[in-house]
């Protein structure tokens, strides 16, 4: 079973609650969601959040929405994953991160059967230099990487950020990479920021960008640089 594992929780320092913050009467992890649904080969969507009392309004609100949904640690993402994973049987995991409303179905299906056809532990579109845009980030990888991982990572980094161990050890884990040949690293579909927020409203609300692929929002900001200049400030906050 592929399963789209979603890490979502209100507890960011950047901007408080971005994952509920409401982008045309939806939250934002709406939008994550409704786009790895799209995905081909993605099996089942599972919002992974926390057992902290503050997240229970993401959990009322999967099951309202009838959304698969686990709690876990808040501060150990990778025991977050491994027990959504082990619990809903997933063999293959596609990590995708709530701040980021633009996921596109087309990179997660490319990345799932990269994965498969070169039997890899671990595909990503973005392992060393960026070249997609921030927010496009995609990772997929076997069941059996994460329970390594888990098994075995020991830094607090490496259980925070949930595959550090894994992209670490080369020696032990097929990594597979899908860069872009044009460097898109200087559009920013990520929301870490107010900044972000503003520029994720304006292009959903006035443009519909939502109902873009990844591609068709590329070619839309190129013909619209103003929009790019709402959160291009924040492009060296996250490399």
């Amino acid at each position: 079973m592929i399963a789209a594992i979603i890490q979502a929780r209100l507890g960011s320092t950047r901007t408080p609650g971005k994952t509920m913050k409401l982008i045309a009467d939806k939250p934002l992890l709406e939008y994550s969601v409704e786009r790895a649904k799209q995905a081909r080969y993605v099996d089942k969507v599972i919002v992974a959040t926390t057992t902290s009392d503050k997240d229970n309004l993401i959990s009322e609100w999967c099951k309202e929405k009838g959304i698969a949904s686990f709690r876990g640690s808040e501060d150990d993402v990778l025991d977050r994953y491994f027990q959504t994973a082990s619990y809903f049987k997933a063999d293959i995991i596609v990590r995708i991160t709530s701040d980021c409303p633009f996921v596109d179905p087309q990179i997660i299906d490319l990345l799932i059967l990269t994965l498969k056809v070169f039997g890899a532990h671990y595909a990503s579109n973005r392992i060393k230099k960026r070249t997609w845009p921030h927010g496009l980030d995609t990772e997929v990888f076997t069941y059996e990487a994460l329970e390594n991982a888990w098994k075995d990572a020991r830094e607090e980094r490496e259980r925070e950020h949930v595959t550090p161990y894994i992209i670490g050890h080369p020696e032990l884990f097929k990594l597979i990479e899908v860069p872009l040949e044009e460097d898109l690293s200087r559009y920013r579909l990520t929301v870490d920021y107010p900044e972000d927020l503003e520029f994720a409203r304006i292009i959903v609300e006035k443009y519909n960008a939502n109902k873009m692929n990844w591609r068709e929002i590329i070619d839309f900001l190129k013909k619209y640089p103003e929009l790019v200049e709402i959160n291009a400030s924040r492009l060296d906050s996250r490399l």
